[in-house]
């Protein structure tokens, strides 16, 4: 039967729009028109072809936000019939990223970050000015055909405040602007409709990476210093030698040289990076997957955005390589969608890795074939979370699945996957060309190698920096400069939104993942976020717990409930509600936190309180006087 909206059928524009990604539909059955004697009066595919084709489904929301702004009933009725996919299902995916638009809005949109970094860099006045000048947020008034909105975290954290900036048209565009200097930049930014350069530039680079072109680097030796778009320049600085020797060892003694250097995953859980590929490797089921999950969208992260932007032909050699030794013939980048400009460079290296032979069905003439593509995400911090990703690339709703299966059984499309983020792959590189021992002698015997450190807030010197496993907290802060304008510090968030919050006292802590786990810290994705004295601190874990509340997938109830629960019960909080109301409070909280940390399904409800009951607990916020 045909399957279909009621309302509205896509205009050319959006038919267009679909049809440029997927081609002409070849028959009425799947969008065309119909002929009755071509396609009679039954279709032939059904199940399988739906199967085949819904792994589009995001792909293809994005082809119609960029041409027209908005995806439309007429637009998601002509999309499911091209990828057979049933409207309700669909719709439920639609709604699910909060980049995708189901009502008519302006074509230019500016999304202005309001998280942690930007609130204390003056987002909320901008926010303000914004109001005063272009009316109420999301609202288009006199005809205008710009608007702006609040975002969370938009990976920027090191130029705060920032915004993304995103025309529709037949020549699309998104731009990140930041820092944002005022009202008018952002302005004109929005009035422009234009790309503006692709940011990356080896001054930009170095502006963001403070230790540029300093000696003893091993991630950021080439960023800021070998320009980004050139595949002869990365080879002339070393690139693709990983590779070759690679070619050398074969699928084993790749695996085997990752597992000796205990490379540990950079990502949050520190899971053992060899013993995962040699899990997928070892799987009988084929086809198997390399993922490079790139949807950093922790509030306080942007190691992934920096090393994609300076560094891109970096990841696609590590995943090359990945694939050869996990016997993976494909691969998919999963890169955030508030990342345009890390798109572009991560595109541009594959295309130019690709025309070199350095990616196909015979790579560097080996006899090995892999390749890979690049998706986009839409705005969902849950997708950040492996096996949620997997869904997301399937063209579901990123909601994370039960383990087991675990991804090295069944991953993305079921099959044997390896998951990385951008991090943890960029390391196999050095492994290879330096050895195992060598690489791990920069750390420590159980944190071998360097780590990334990202750092904001109230610094000197924000930015990306790597520091060898072993250095302490308070060494960081003094590569940024120490804290800005000399003010005394108040607190620094360790391991992002879903990390904890220490004081001054934790200056001297070793930040290697045994003496963090012992101190009951976290390093998770490298954040270090500093506040100054003049932080309201109860202020900022209102918006972690708004962030949390939002980015929920609502799948378990922990999670659904307790997020929402948190978010009002640091609400009252904040209220004058006496010393007795209080106390009670506190201990529903905690009791929450334990609640969601016990039953939630994935990481995300489990961390949700993290950072909320470390603030309570070492910097006593709540504990004593009226609200702070």
């Amino acid at each position: 039967m045909d399957i279909h909206v009621v309302g509205p059928e896509a205009n050319a524009e959006e038919r267009a729009a679909v049809d440029a990604l997927l081609g002409a539909p070849s028959t009425g059955w799947a969008g065309g028109d119909r002929d009755i004697a071509r396609d009679g009066r039954s279709a032939r595919g059904g199940r399988p072809a739906a199967v085949a084709q819904r792994h589009l489904l995001l792909p293809a929301f994005h082809a119609v936000q960029d041409r027209v702004g908005w995806v439309s009933r007429g637009a998601l009725n002509y999309i499911c019939q091209r990828l057979i996919v049933p409207p309700a299902e669909a719709w439920g995916v639609l709604t699910f990223y909060h980049l995708f638009a189901t009502a008519p809005r302006a074509a230019a949109v500016a999304h202005v970050c309001d998280d942690i970094a930007c609130r204390a860099r003056g987002a909320e006045t901008l926010c303000a000015s914004l109001a005063d000048t272009l009316g109420a947020e999301g609202t288009a008034p006199d005809g205008r055909g710009t608007t702006w909105m609040r975002s969370p975290c938009l990976g920027q954290c090191e130029r705060a405040p920032a915004a993304l900036v995103v025309t529709a048209g037949a020549a699309a565009t998104r731009a990140v602007v930041a820092p944002v200097s005022g009202v008018a930049a952002l302005t004109r930014a929005l009035a422009s409709a234009s790309p503006g350069h692709l940011a990356g530039s080896l001054a930009e680079l170095r502006a963001v990476v403070p230790q540029a072109g300093q000696p003893g680097l091993t991630l950021l030796r080439r960023v800021g210093v070998v320009a980004p778009a050139s595949l002869e320049a990365y080879r002339a600085a070393g690139g693709y030698e990983a590779l070759a020797r690679a070619l050398e060892l074969g699928p084993a003694g790749i695996i085997a040289e990752v597992t000796a250097a205990k490379l540990m995953g950079r990502g949050g859980a520190a899971f053992p990076t060899g013993v995962k590929w040699a899990a997928v490797a070892a799987e009988p089921a084929e086809p198997h997957f390399v993922v490079c999950n790139a949807d950093e969208s922790e509030p306080g992260t942007f190691k992934d955005r920096v090393l994609m932007a300076g560094d891109p032909f970096a990841i696609i050699e590590a995943m090359t390589i990945c694939g050869i030794a996990t016997r993976s013939t494909r691969g998919f980048l999963y890169v955030r969608g508030e990342y345009p400009d890390a798109e572009a460079r991560i595109a541009q290296a594959a295309a130019a890795a690709r025309a070199a032979g350095l990616l196909g069905p015979d790579v560097a003439g080996s006899g090995y074939s892999f390749d890979l593509e690049i998706r986009r995400g839409a705005g969902a911090y849950i997708c950040g979370e492996e096996t949620a990703l997997f869904n997301s690339l399937e063209g579901k709703r990123g909601e994370p699945r039960s383990k087991p299966p675990f991804p090295s059984q069944a991953g993305v499309f079921g099959k044997p996957t390896v998951v990385n983020n951008v991090e943890t792959l960029a390391n196999v590189l050095p492994i290879l060309t330096e050895g195992a021992a060598a690489w791990a002698a920069r750390g420590t015997p159980a944190s071998t190698g360097t780590r990334l450190f990202c750092v904001s807030g109230h610094v000197a010197r924000p930015g990306l920096y790597e520091l060898p496993f072993g250095v302490t907290l308070g060494e960081v802060v003094a590569q940024a400069g120490g804290v800005e304008g000399a003010r005394d510090l108040q607190a620094i968030l360790l391991g992002g939104a879903a990390g904890v919050f220490v004081g001054p006292e934790s200056l001297t802590q070793r930040l290697t993942f045994e003496d963090t786990r012992a101190a009951g810290l976290t390093l998770g994705s490298g954040v270090v976020m500093v506040f100054d004295d003049t932080v309201d601190l109860a202020d900022v874990l209102g918006r972690i717990a708004a962030f949390f509340e939002d980015e929920s997938c609502g799948q378990c109830v922990p999670c659904r409930v307790g997020t929402v629960r948190q978010r009002e019960l640091l609400a009252q909080l904040r209220a004058d509600v006496g010393v007795t109301a209080r106390a009670e409070r506190l201990a529903v909280l905690t009791e929450l936190g334990q609640a969601m940390r016990d039953a939630s399904i994935c990481g995300l409800g489990q961390t949700a309180s993290s950072a909320v009951e470390s603030a309570v607990a070492r910097l006593q916020v709540f504990r004593s006087g009226s609200a702070l």
